[in-house]
């Protein structure tokens, strides 16, 4: 069986920072990337980051660009994401997904950690 959980979130003022981890159990076979994803109440679920399981290749998205760094520990099967710089927009559940291809749509990432809470205020 295949497992994510991520942890890491919290409450945190704006302008601070804080690491999202993503721990992995289970083999998974054939999958391409690891994703960050977001999601704020009423609004759609956002692809912020992935990182190519392949070769490393990484990509963030515009919002989040300059601030956010993703990485990954291919031994423990951990995936990281640090967040610098925050701010209210940023205040969001954020999952960790696997799937086949490097891609910021949700529907192609096959498994999903159950989210973390992200809260970015004064």
């Amino acid at each position: 069986q295949v497992q994510l959980v991520e942890s890491g979130g919290g409450l945190v003022q704006p302008g601070g920072s804080l690491r999202l981890s993503c721990t992995t159990s289970g083999y998974i076979r054939g999958d391409g990337a690891i994703g960050w994803f977001r999601q704020a109440p009423g609004k759609e679920r956002e692809g912020i980051s992935y990182i190519s399981i392949t070769d490393g290749h990484t990509y963030y998205a515009d919002s989040v660009k300059g601030r956010f760094t993703i990485s990954r520990d291919n031994a423990r099967d951990t995936v990281f994401l640090q967040m610098n710089s925050l701010k209210p927009d940023d205040t969001a559940i954020y999952y960790c997904a696997r799937g086949p291809v490097p891609t910021t749509i949700p529907r192609f990432y096959r498994y999903w950690g159950q989210g973390t809470q992200v809260t970015v205020s004064s």
